[in-house]
């Protein structure tokens, strides 16, 4: 652990990992330490959010690494704790096309190891809340009543937003793509409105492989190697705009929040004390062309939306072409692929294999590869192909959707 601070409002703690024996090792020291705040009674309803957004996984810097998610799980299952559910409103884009992301990122596989369940928010019974000028969204129910709720976002740069931690990750909890939608009638405020009705137990930030650039898809991964935790989400949210080199006051959610009284003076006084400069790694910013930047006005964007959400234009922008199209000008950051690829058997190229670990550094599962390539246990995710640096593993099998990540990230994420 590189420093901890148990205070309540100034509650930090920033630590150094690497490979999934690490992540296992801090995350099981970090719960222990915050044994207190966790639930006595071990049937509680514990709900794990993590950044699920893409169906690019977190090697290319876009979701939240399924080594952590395993390792949190480990944890609770070890303490006890049999009523866990890992839940994510996906991206809306992917909802509005039936894809399921938390399934092709084989989430629902890692939760099954451990006895947890996986659950969409975006089917969830829902809870009225209340945006900027009277608009009323719609919140999942569980990430209201739950008895303890763990927010494992990712770090990442974002066009709109310039960053995305812990504020702008709940996101997620509004159900559907009209709730999400209603979020751009007011982006930054109500992404502050989001965390006065949403109050997460512990946020775990995933700072492993982060996201700069133009993100919060289109970035490029960054090696950080960090987790950091904490109670509160605006102090969480400081400290990653300075590890990411971004003045807080070019962040419009923390200007806002600190207009508002919830980044007080005492926040900056203690990342300076804490000497957060030691671990600043400077992220790339955002760059967005011209067009991009014309919809995602603040004032303009909800007139676009109202266009673009228009059933004949909905239509035509639903077309795999169109998808395409508005990737290659920047207006999205996704292509949508429908077809799920294939349950991909391994295969190692003993001739190539250089026995660098890698493919064991980073297996969620903690598996003796290449040893154990196909072993029981394996959730096939694929982060051991995605990661060999001399390509000795390979894939037998239609890949489908996985294409693209390997098209935008495959020479990136082995180089890291």
């Amino acid at each position: 652990m590189l420093h901890s601070e148990g205070m309540d409002k100034l509650d930090l703690s920033i630590r150094k990992c690497y490979s999934n024996i690490e992540i296992r090792k801090e995350i099981k020291e970090e719960l222990s330490q915050r044994g207190d705040s966790l639930p006595q009674n071990k049937d509680a309803k514990i709900l794990i959010k993590p950044n699920l957004n893409s169906n690019m996984n977190a090697l290319t810097g876009n979701t939240t690494d399924l080594r952590l998610i395993a390792a949190v799980l480990e944890f609770l299952k070890d303490s006890g704790y049999s009523n866990i559910t890992i839940g994510e409103g996906t991206n809306s884009g992917f909802y509005r096309r039936g894809i399921g992301v938390i399934s092709r990122l084989k989430v629902d596989r890692l939760a099954k190891k451990y006895g947890a369940r996986t659950y969409d928010l975006n089917y969830d019974s829902r809870i009225e809340i209340e945006f900027e000028n009277g608009v009323k969204a719609e919140v999942s129910d569980i990430c209201i009543n739950n008895d303890f709720f763990i927010n494992i976002p990712k770090l990442k740069m974002h066009y709109e937003t310039e960053m995305t931690v812990c504020l702008k990750s709940l996101i997620g909890c509004l159900v559907g793509m009209e709730n999400k939608r209603k979020t751009h009638s007011s982006l930054i405020k109500n992404i502050y409105n989001l965390n006065k009705f949403i109050k997460p137990d512990l946020h775990i930030v995933d700072a492993i492989i982060a996201m700069e650039g133009t993100g919060p898809t289109t970035g490029t991964p960054i090696h950080c190697g960090y987790i950091i935790a904490g109670k509160n989400p605006f102090l969480l949210d400081l400290a990653c705009a300075m590890i990411a080199g971004v003045p807080y006051i070019e962040v419009p959610v923390l200007k806002l929040a600190e207009e508002k009284g919830d980044i007080p003076r005492s926040f900056h006084e203690y990342l300076y004390e804490i000497e957060i400069d030691r671990y600043i790694k400077r992220f790339k910013r955002p760059e967005i062309n011209l067009l991009t930047a014309l919809v995602s006005h603040k004032r303009l964007q909800k007139y676009f939306l109202m266009i673009r959400h228009a059933p004949i234009i909905k239509t035509i922008f639903g077309t795999s072409l169109a998808n395409r199209i508005m990737f290659a000008t920047g207006l999205t950051q996704e292509i949508f692929i429908e077809e799920d690829r294939d349950e991909n058997k391994l295969h190692l190229d003993e001739s190539k294999c250089k026995g660098e670990g890698k493919c064991r550094i980073y297996c969620p599962m903690g598996l003796n590869l290449p040893e154990e390539l196909n072993h029981p246990d394996c959730i096939n995710c694929l982060y051991c192909f995605c990661i060999c640096p001399s390509r000795a593993i390979e894939i037998e099998g239609d890949l489908c959707f996985f294409s693209e990540q390997l098209k935008q990230y495959d020479t990136i994420v082995r180089s890291l």
